[in-house]
């Protein structure tokens, strides 16, 4: 006799985190109902198992079912970048589109305190929040008398708008020291992982906050997360790399070259093509990708058309286009990388945050009357670095605004560009983040000619035009 489907929530408001978990984990071995083994555990039997087969035994997958909500407030930008490091796990964060900071909202951190650099430390992110304050109201003002209002457009959305643009200007004023608050919703797996990564990080503010997670967390999760500790793996690894490959490189003239396409996978749309063959046929990889390579050009299009021509708005694509690669060397201010930052499917890398490579300068700052004050600005938060630097180089980047430069190395298959370049090349993304965008789809164009037509996104803008458009000079 078929026995009735049942679909219902394990409620989080009744059993513990831990409790779910081993509720989930059990199914494996127990022909009871999922509310039945809920039923007969307590928090200290939950405790028990966990402590047996995730710590002692390793099955680390049962931790993926408790999921924990955590608020974290007041923390540096800076701090943010290695919380919001971790793949598996979700994030909203405090806008710098939507809110406006207070003069006194930034992060001062221990490893400058009581030393010589303090006070100028303290006084240059003042003034650079006074700065931001002033050319918010002047770049508010400005941007009031020249922006059209929209047909049918509210009072409120009209003024939202503004207010948006004006703000996507004046954060190029904002320290990487400037608070944030973020909330994440995470698994413990993916939470012990994280704890270890910021327990091993060299800023004392990063391991504080970790040490402060897993205080909160150990009280849903009491056995889950008490291992996480500092890793020696991540915390040598950097010295180590150094030590070994110091006397063999080569320090050459600085690449100022803001783009580079560092490789990708040659016919990567054959394999993809390929790939979805195997999926609906009864062929092998190697005789599907034979059999697609043989095919006419119009026939290709046809089956291309198939797999991207027909996606709907908010149509996530099928996962054969993750058989193709494509990696990229990228220059952009620091504003922009935190939007890049948050697209965790893709790999990155990012070199530590320094004003080696410049700042950027938008446009309607030299337009409203604030470039030299701006220009100033900048030169003072990079003389201040430098004095940081002596004293702890890791604590330097905090007095650095979104403004300057940094580089990063990203690889993404063609199915996380299409989700990247759908939203980062949309009108309202901002202008900063726009350019990196365009030029990657302009790229991608050149490199998989095939999907050629289905890279094109916001066909008005191009890299070079959003450049000429919105700054005065990007590096």
């Amino acid at each position: 006799m078929n026995q009735p489907r049942r679909i219902y929530l394990l409620d989080p408001k009744k059993l513990s985190p831990e409790t779910i978990a081993v509720t989930f984990a059990k199914t494996s071995r127990s022909s009871k109902s999922f509310d039945e083994i809920a039923s007969e555990l307590s928090d200290q039997q939950s405790a028990d198992f966990n402590e047996k087969w995730v710590v002692g035994y390793g099955h680390s997958s049962v931790a993926e079912h408790a999921v924990l909500h955590i608020a974290v407030e007041n923390i540096s930008r800076l701090a943010v970048e290695c919380l919001e490091s971790n793949r598996l796990a979700s994030y909203t964060e405090k806008s710098s589109r939507y809110q406006i900071w207070d003069e006194d909202h930034f992060f001062t951190p221990d490893e400058i305190k009581d030393t010589g650099v303090e006070e100028v430390y303290t006084d240059t992110c003042k003034s650079l929040f006074k700065d931001y304050l002033k050319a918010v109201n002047k770049i508010t003002e400005y941007i009031s008398k020249s922006m059209l209002r929209e047909e049918g457009e509210s009072d409120r959305a009209y003024s939202n708008r503004i207010n948006a643009c004006s703000a996507d200007i004046c954060r190029y004023y904002l320290p990487t020291c400037s608070l944030a608050n973020v909330g994440v919703s995470i698994n413990a797996r993916s939470l012990e992982h994280a704890l270890r990564k910021m327990l091993s990080h060299p800023l004392k503010e990063v391991q504080n906050i970790g040490q402060e997670i897993k205080t909160v967390s150990l009280e849903n999760i009491p056995t889950l997360v008490k291992y996480a500790d500092q890793n020696e793996y991540l915390t040598q690894i950097g010295n180590e790399i150094s030590a070994l490959l110091r006397n063999s490189i080569n320090k050459s003239t600085l690449d100022h070259n803001w783009f580079n396409c560092m490789g990708f996978d040659e016919g990567g749309e054959l394999q993809i093509l390929a790939a979805l063959l195997y999926r609906f046929s009864d062929l092998s990889f190697k005789e599907a990708f034979e059999q697609i390579s043989q095919l006419p050009p119009e026939k290709l299009g046809l089956v291309t058309n198939s797999l991207l021509g027909n996606l709907g708005q908010h149509d996530i694509p099928v996962r054969e286009l993750e058989y193709a690669h494509i990696s990229f060397d990228l220059i952009i201010d620091q504003g922009a990388y935190f939007e890049l930052k948050r697209h965790r499917m893709m790999a990155q890398t990012v070199k530590p945050f320094t004003p080696e490579l410049g700042f950027a300068i938008p446009k309607v700052i030299e337009e409203v009357g604030l470039l030299d004050n701006f220009s100033f600005a900048m030169e003072k938060a990079k003389e201040v670095f430098l004095k940081v630097q002596k004293i702890n180089p890791h604590a330097a980047p905090y007095i650095l605004p979104n403004a300057y430069n940094r580089r990063v190395l990203i690889d993404m298959n063609l199915r996380t560009a299409l989700h990247f370049l759908k939203l980062r090349t949309a009108p309202n993304a901002h202008f900063a983040i726009r350019r990196p965008a365009q030029r990657i789809a302009e790229e991608i164009r050149t490199k998989f000619p095939i999907f050629t037509e289905y890279f094109i996104f916001n066909g008005e803008e191009t890299s070079q035009t959003l450049e000429d458009t919105f700054f005065l000079k990007t590096s």
